[in-house]
């Protein structure tokens, strides 16, 4: 629960940031109420539920055992991810699946390469140093800043 509720704050956090200072206009509640469920109901139980199994595969932090871990999760991770972020934000729109799989086909590879000039950095320190009890939490931490960067291109039309 407390990774769930930690990812809630983070969503939430991040697309708060994101339309004062970046959209500006009116605040738009149901993308706020949207996104920060999706931390709550999937990025903080999918994150606890990944990271552990990550963890169980690959024990070391050693410098290619972190590689490795950095590798797996913006490789395999990060698209599987990204898809579940456009496919419930287009459920939660309405949207036919045609119109988001146009989305994710639009948008999958910009959100990836986003994340791959954050993460593969931020993971090297997460997977080095943080402990698997606590890697989402900081994981959540940076994550607010880069909610801000999925909230604006999530949105987008």
């Amino acid at each position: 629960p407390t990774k769930a509720l930690t990812s809630l704050f983070g969503w939430a956090l991040g697309d708060l940031l994101a339309q004062i200072f970046i959209t500006g206009g009116a605040f738009d509640m149901k993308r706020f109420i949207t996104l920060s469920i999706f931390g709550l109901i999937y990025h903080g139980p999918s994150g606890h539920f990944f990271y552990n199994w990550l963890d169980s595969k690959i024990e070391g932090t050693g410098g290619k055992d972190v590689f490795m871990k950095v590798a797996i999760d913006q490789v395999l991770w990060c698209p599987i991810f990204m898809t579940v972020f456009f496919t419930y934000l287009g459920l939660v729109n309405g949207d036919s699946l045609a119109t988001i799989g146009t989305k994710i086909k639009t948008d999958l590879l910009t959100a990836c390469q986003g994340s791959w000039k954050v993460w593969p950095f931020v993971h090297a320190i997460n997977f080095k140093f943080i402990s698997t009890k606590h890697r989402l939490v900081f994981i959540n931490g940076v994550q607010i800043a880069f909610n801000m960067f999925l909230s604006l291109i999530g949105s987008k039309k």
